[in-house]
């Protein structure tokens, strides 16, 4: 059991607006794993939180319990990664997002993944057009491991995303803006 008040990293997965003003986040968290936050007034053009809760933003946070949902009291940007002006990389972004956060379930800690997810933004900027299939490829086979999907040293599956869809009984939405992105 938290805390009533507990801070921690993370990685903004995804969000969605709720109400006139306020935001639901989807984070990673260093020490809690995937976890649904409720950020209040951020949506407000006067909000300090604003722009620090942005999508893929590394941030550290402070959090309080709430009944239904945890509420994000302070956040500080740690990195918000210079990729983001490019499209292409936006949408491996995504892709990553996606995989990691439909594999993990919630309130459990996955450091690895946390770190690798991390270190996996921070290397995208570096990563040419060319090598991004094998960018996206490696961290789904890493991320298979660490999550305990698949063994080291065995044969990788053919098709990664079928592998994934199979796991999580779902599409991989992110799939379609790789594959425009290929194709356009």
């Amino acid at each position: 059991m938290r805390d009533r008040t507990y801070s921690s990293e993370g990685v903004i997965l995804s969000r969605k607006n709720y109400g006139e003003a306020d935001r639901i986040l989807v984070v990673f968290s260093k020490h809690y794993g995937k976890i649904r936050l409720i950020a209040k007034g951020v949506r407000k053009t006067t909000s300090r939180k604003r722009g620090a809760l942005e999508l893929f933003n590394y941030i550290k946070f402070f959090a309080v319990n709430g009944k239904n949902m945890d509420l994000i009291t302070e956040v500080e940007v740690k990195n918000g990664f210079s990729w983001r002006k490019d499209l292409t990389k936006v949408a491996v972004a995504y892709h990553l997002a996606e995989v990691v956060g439909r594999l993990t379930p919630e309130h459990q800690e996955h450091r690895e993944v946390f770190d690798l997810l991390i270190e996996s933004y921070g290397h995208l900027t570096s990563v040419g057009y060319w090598q991004l299939f094998g960018f996206i490829q490696a961290f789904k086979v890493r991320t298979l491991e660490e999550l305990g999907f698949l063994e080291r040293e065995k044969p990788i599956p053919k098709n990664l995303d079928l592998y994934i869809e199979d796991l999580i009984n779902g599409k991989l939405r992110t799939k379609k803006f790789l594959q425009l992105l290929s194709n356009g």
